[in-house]
């Protein structure tokens, strides 16, 4: 399921999500202050690449929570909120279940990407 699940994914749009997660990442760092936040747009490439068959371990302390807090201010909200709406509506249908819990999987790690590892 595993491998079939990240075909589909792949062809239905996980190429073009992750392709857009990389151009997000380089162009944050361009600048010396921007590189943290292009890491976490890499991790998101990396999820969203082939999302079937991984995990994400959270850690990383007291850094991670500062940064994570901030980040949840400036823009993890509304990311989260988007991948949790479309992950409810694939939700809907039988088929989009699986589709929908890699949705799920992505909005928590687009509200807490620092201190997180994708695996």
């Amino acid at each position: 399921m595993r491998t079939l699940g990240n075909i589909i994914w792949l062809v239905t749009g996980g190429l073009v999500t992750a392709a857009g997660w990389l151009v997000v990442g380089l162009l944050w760092c361009v600048t010396v202050v921007g590189i943290p936040v292009g890491r976490q747009a890499f991790k998101m490439a990396a999820l969203t690449l082939t999302p079937f068959g991984k995990t994400i371990v959270y850690g990383g302390g007291l850094p991670s929570c500062l940064a994570n807090g901030l980040w949840f201010v400036f823009g993890g909200v509304e990311m989260a909120l988007g991948y949790l709406a479309i992950g409810s509506l694939l939700c809907l249908t039988v088929v989009g279940v699986p589709f929908g819990l890699q949705l799920f999987k992505m909005a928590k790690l687009s509200l807490l990407p620092f201190g997180a590892e994708v695996r």
